[in-house]
């Protein structure tokens, strides 16, 4: 059988950097299809070339077995190749239905609105997705999101569905009922690259898997080819992971004591309701929960970005609940923010100047009244080498690296305070294996000279490798807590969609 898609000797350059550079791989009718890569190894930029968002140097496509050069995302999705973003397209306070119209090409201004309800319901049922088509969007969990974003490229019958981390929001419960429905689609003759950073669901969901490594293709196996020993070794090459090991002995000492905490959003509704918690000195205390349900609200509450309506925070015998940014980084609270690009970084500066961003009052970084610049170089070169970052040409803006090393450098400039208490937002979030390994290390090793940290996490699988307790949370509640080494990643599921557990 013919392959749906070819890709060859595809290259992309930008100015002093190769995204990709003689990338080739295939995907087959019906195949669930793997990238695999570290950050920056060029799978965003492969998946802008494939959609028509950036256009090649050089290197050709073929779809079908018809060469096929992609002008526009419009154009992309005209020849059946569909994209789920991880960032949503959707419009917030319009409805299910509404939001699914939005994405349909040539729908007359006077529609038949129970013809397209009954397309989208049959899609529905078909795959038996738990979705309203009158519910608000606002309203919806992210999963069911998700499936809004699924449904508009199937009723454009797209052949080819490119999946961006998709997991990264859902429960145990839910990732299972996605890949439910991968594997229908599947069975429909559908294709789906499947783009993922955690090797248990590539595993379980591939049917071939393509590593890329600085911009290029290195090896495509077949499932009977690789095992997560294999892929890790592919996509590190060279590189060691990091090894670190838990210190099992923890303090009593209470650093931080939240109190019956509520804070309420923009539209009055309640973000934190009633929220207590106690973190303990040298304390990795592991935050779970569905995304949207409080988490953000309370890395904001506790580092002087959000305004608290009712409840305490104290740091120590300090009262903190109304204090500052400023005034909780003095405090020795540092903060890795959920959204790195708009909150964590000054995107025009340069790495250097991002990394001193904090500090950058500091006598080692000045003479006088002016900046020592030789100094915030060393800084720089410490801190890129340190934390693995690649950081592109000296000078250049740091919006122009990728997320995951935009990510290193906040990390960076966060942990290099050395704080009391860091509250850590989804601080693996894309990055690869090996620097994922890095920051666990950090946070292990800040937790082994007394370091707290709230890390808030979407994946199961390292808040149960790296917490020693998890509190998870549902709609601003506290739900209660597991032991990671006696809990399982089911039952911590079942408790991210409200299933209250007695605490411990």
């Amino acid at each position: 059988m013919p392959e749906l898609l070819q890709i060859q000797n595809i290259r992309k350059t930008f100015p002093g950097v190769v995204a990709l550079d003689d990338v080739s791989f295939t995907v087959a009718p019906g195949e669930i299809h793997t990238l695999l890569g570290e950050n920056g190894a060029g799978k965003s930029t492969l998946m802008n070339v494939l959609t028509g968002l950036y256009h090649p140097d050089s290197g050709h496509m073929q779809l079908a077995g018809e060469p096929v050069h992609f002008t526009s995302p419009r154009d992309s999705l005209s020849r059946g190749i569909g994209m789920v973003h991880q960032h949503f397209m959707l419009v917030p306070a319009h409805s299910v239905f509404e939001n699914i119209l939005l994405a349909l090409d040539r729908v007359p201004q006077f529609y038949d609105r129970k013809h397209y309800q009954q397309k989208m319901q049959k899609l529905i049922d078909t795959f038996e997705l738990d979705l309203d088509l009158d519910a608000e969007v606002w309203k919806l969990s992210i999963g069911a999101q998700q499936w809004i974003e699924l449904i508009k490229l199937l009723l454009r019958d797209c052949r080819l569905l490119i999946l961006d981390e998709p997991t990264a929001v859902l429960t145990p419960q839910e990732t299972d009922r996605l890949f439910k429905v991968l594997r229908l689609l599947q069975q429909q003759g559908k294709s789906i690259i499947f783009i993922s950073h955690k090797m248990r669901e590539v595993m379980e969901i591939s049917d071939r898997v393509t590593i890329l490594k600085k911009g290029s293709s290195i090896a495509t196996l077949k499932r009977a080819e690789f095992n997560a020993d294999i892929l890790a070794r592919l996509m590190i090459g060279q590189d060691r992971i990091p090894e670190w090991q838990k210190n099992l002995q923890m303090s009593e000492k209470i650093v931080l004591d939240i109190r019956n905490l509520s804070v309420r959003n923009d539209r009055g509704l309640a973000d934190l309701d009633d929220f207590s918690l106690q973190l303990k000195e040298g304390e990795i205390l592991g935050i779970a929960g569905v995304a949207g349900n409080g988490q953000k609200a309370l890395a904001e509450a506790l580092t002087g970005l959000k305004e608290i309506n009712k409840g305490k925070i104290f740091a120590g015998d300090m009262d903190m609940t109304h204090s500052t940014a400023r005034a909780s980084y003095i405090s020795g609270i540092a903060h890795i923010p959920e959204d790195r690009k708009s909150i964590g970084i000054a995107p025009d500066l340069d790495v250097a100047d991002n990394l001193i961003m904090k500090s950058f009052k500091n006598s080692l970084f000045r003479r006088g009244v002016f900046q020592n610049r030789r100094a915030i170089r060393r800084n720089a070169e410490e801190k890129v080498s340190r934390f693995a970052i690649k950081a592109g040409p000296e000078g250049s803006p740091v919006r122009y690296l990728s997320g995951g090393n935009i990510q290193k450098v906040i990390i960076a400039r966060e942990l290099s305070e050395q704080p009391r208490v860091l509250v850590a937002l989804y601080p693996t979030r894309g990055l690869d294996i090996g620097s994922a390994e890095y920051i666990h290390k950090v946070i292990v090793d800040g937790a082994g000279r007394g370091m707290s940290t709230i890390l808030i996490a979407e994946d199961l699988d390292e808040l149960l490798k790296l917490s020693d307790r998890i509190a998870v949370m549902f709609r601003g509640r506290l739900i209660g807590y597991a032991d990671p080494r006696r809990t399982s990643r089911e039952e911590i599921g079942l408790m991210m969609s409200g299933e209250q557990r007695e605490q411990p």
